[in-house]
């Protein structure tokens, strides 16, 4: 009776549109979803083949090419020494007979030699002798394009091109002053590797073809075995369901895990509105129970009885409820209370790690840099900011003179000159942590009377912290931190960082100073070689420390920065160090230099550096050595360099070098004359010399700036 009373409201619910009955047009959308699928797979897969095939044509195309490139350079090589060598021997005869046999083989359509005017020389075929060759050929060997695809009789062809150049072994037969002999020429036909192009385009257009069929067959049944077939089975199911059929609308579907998990979805669908049917016939007939028990008075007044005791145990239940909050507000009270102070020991532990990353970061920075005077403004600044303090400056004791010099500062007055000795006064800070080689901390100026509020540097002390900085058992100075950025007070932790801080510069300016003796000692050593070399010759005695002079004159009117001024000075130092390599003998030749004496005494900027390559610091120096023999216009030695490829330092230095070399005694002639020497500059600018640096040095000879 339940079973036929679910299958009454089950209809119902069909008439009223509960449930849909749309399940055709549903079969129609999915037949549209797989034309749609298989259409846009067909179309991916169809562009993506397509743009495969093309690159596979394409890369058969450039490899033939690639292929014909390199077997016309190879013969064409291989020819142009056969005819150098038959030329060499006076076997001119054979290199007729060599373009004929050449000119026999399948692969070559044409070789031939011409001229830079573009006329033939030499051919396999005599009645080309004396003809032109194509406009193509001729601007490809101009243009330097001595491998490209041409046409030759109508066939497609490629085209290697290398000239013969006149050497000294055929200065015998030909004038000195013809750089090129002639251009061979050789033209490989490319019927056969067309052919070849042909067949493989062929090949992977039929692969790519088949590839695409087999794709498209595959997704079809792919569609056809795990989609289609499915959704059928679910839809079957869903005509039982709708006919009220809930045995014979179970679907059993195994075809995939999603497909397995769709149709136990909807089995569970299914039970469930079943269970929903039966559930609604129940309570229709409890409704119907209560309404009669409804009609009886007396059991409505025992219920609304039973109502109001049921409030009063709400009502009681309320009070403790509220006793429970109480509870649990006071239990929040204990707990904000823990937090906050969880919160302050979580603060000192942030800024603990704070600090210590500070330390690491600071000595990542100041072993950066070897520089003493860079080395001490880095640890003053990272100093203050690690302690978030408004002034941190660095004092370096001589303690010959009982003096102080600021080393390094931050914070410090802007007017302050930094040069002044500040003495070393009984009774400052300063004085008291170098006497007692212990760090100082001073919380509160104003709670020491003996101590001046003002700092000698120029400004107001609030709160100090001060260190030694030590090496062994002597005393390099200190570092000072004033004045807490939030206007706090410094205490104990400050002091102990500051006293790492302080070890760690301690080291660094140790080995910064271990670093400038170790340079120095390297610089007198080579500027000692360089005094020899010079004091062995009466004519060069002196010209490095002219070229010295002249180069810092010329580079301060070029606006140059310090530390390039350094380079250039040390650079024109040791500019000619490389003539230690060269033969004594032929610097003090006074004969004619031959080519050969020139190309050797054109070594010794190479010589000069590879003398001071294994010295690391003198890297720049180096470079600049090295280039201050180019020229502006790239004909210069050893590189050949040009325009801004050369450092500014060695257009400098080339210039100077240049002017004293004119204007002194040299074995070989006499010191040409101030106005001669600066003529010639001004003549080379543009050439020889930068024309920016020139100019310049045309200023300061004009406005007497050029050192005697």
């Amino acid at each position: 009776m339940a079973l036929s009373f679910g299958f009454f409201a089950y209809n119902a619910a069909k008439k009223r549109g509960f449930v849909h009955t749309a399940i055709p047009n549903f079969r129609n959308a999915m037949n549209s979803l797989k034309i749609k699928f298989l259409g846009l797979t067909i179309i991916i897969m169809l562009v993506a083949i397509s743009l495969t095939t093309w690159y596979n044509l394409q890369t058969q195309q450039a490899m033939l090419h690639k292929l014909a490139k390199e077997h016309g350079r190879l013969l064409v090589e291989t020819i142009r020494n056969s005819i150098i060598s038959d030329m060499a021997n006076g076997r001119n005869d054979r290199v007729v007979s060599i373009l004929g046999k050449i000119h026999n083989e399948p692969a070559i359509d044409s070789v031939q030699i011409f001229d830079e005017t573009g006329r033939v020389l030499m051919s396999a075929e005599k009645e080309e002798i004396g003809d032109l060759v194509s406009t193509s050929q001729l601007m490809a060997y101009r243009t330097g394009n001595f491998a490209f695809s041409d046409n030759y009789n109508g066939n497609d062809s490629f085209s290697s091109i290398v000239p013969i150049f006149n050497e000294e072994n055929c200065y015998s037969c030909h004038d000195q002053s013809k750089k090129v002999l002639g251009i061979l020429n050789l033209q490989l036909s490319l019927k056969d590797l067309s052919s070849m192009q042909v067949n493989g385009q062929k090949a992977t257009i039929a692969a790519s073809g088949v590839m695409l069929v087999i794709l498209i067959l595959t997704i079809t049944a792919f569609l056809l075995i795990y989609v289609d077939s499915p959704i059928r089975k679910l839809v079957t199911a869903m005509d039982h369901a709708e006919r009220g059929q809930f045995e014979a609308a179970r679907a059993s579907i195994n075809s995939s895990d999603e497909m397995t998990m769709l149709s136990s979805k909807f089995n569970y669908m299914l039970q469930r509105l079943r269970e929903l049917l039966e559930n609604t016939v129940k309570h229709e007939r409890e409704i119907a129970v209560t309404q009669e028990k409804l009609a009886h008075s007396e059991e409505i007044q025992v219920m609304n009885i039973a109502l109001e005791e049921r409030l009063k145990e709400i009502e009681y239940l309320n009070i403790n409820l509220e006793e429970r909050i109480e509870e649990i507000e006071e239990a929040n009270y204990k707990i904000a209370d823990l937090a906050s102070e969880l919160e302050g020991k979580n603060l000192g532990l942030v800024q603990a790690v704070e600090r210590l990353q500070s330390l690491y970061q600071m000595g990542l920075t100041i072993n950066s840099t070897m520089e003493q005077s860079d080395l001490l403004t880095i640890i003053s600044q990272k100093s203050m900011e690690t302690l978030k303090a408004q002034v941190g400056y660095i004092l370096i004791l001589d303690d010959s003179k009982k003096m102080l010099q600021v080393g390094g500062a931050t914070g410090i007055p802007a007017d302050y000159d930094r040069n002044i000795e500040i003495p070393l006064v009984q009774g400052g800070v300063t004085h008291w942590v170098i006497e007692n080689r212990q760090p100082a901390l001073i919380s509160n100026i104003e709670k020491h009377q003996n101590i001046n509020k003002m700092s000698r540097l120029g400004f107001i002390r609030e709160s100090v912290i001060c260190a030694p900085l030590t090496d062994d058992d002597k005393i390099l100075g200190t570092i000072t931190i004033a004045n807490p950025i939030d206007g706090s007070e410094f205490n104990n932790s400050d002091l102990e960082l500051l006293s790492t801080i302080a070890a760690q510069a301690s080291i660094s300016i140790r080995n910064s100073r271990l670093y400038e003796e170790q340079q120095h000692t390297y610089l007198s050593t080579v500027q000692a070689m360089v005094s020899a070399i010079e004091a062995s010759d009466a004519y060069t005695r002196g010209h490095s420390e002219r070229v010295t002079s002249y180069s810092l004159a010329l580079a301060r009117q070029m606006a140059l920065e310090e530390h390039q001024l350094q380079q250039l000075e040390q650079a024109a130092v040791l500019h000619d160090i490389g003539k230690i390599g060269i033969d004594v003998g032929l610097l003090h030749k006074k004969e004619k230099l031959s080519e050969a004496d020139v190309d050797i005494l054109k070594l010794h900027p190479s010589i000069g550096v590879r003398i001071l390559e294994p010295i690391k610091f003198l890297a720049p120096i180096c470079e600049i050595i090295a280039q201050h023999h180019e020229r502006f216009d790239g004909r210069g030695y050893p590189n050949s360099l040009r325009g801004n490829q050369m450092r500014i330092e060695a257009k400098i230095l080339a210039v100077c070098d240049t002017y004293d070399a004119m204007t002194s005694d040299r074995p070989y002639r006499k010191a040409l004359s101030h106005e001669i020497a600066v003529q010639e500059i001004k003549d080379h600018s543009g050439s020889q010399f930068d024309p920016d640096v020139a100019a310049a040095f045309l200023e300061i000879c004009e406005q007497g700036l050029l050192p005697k």
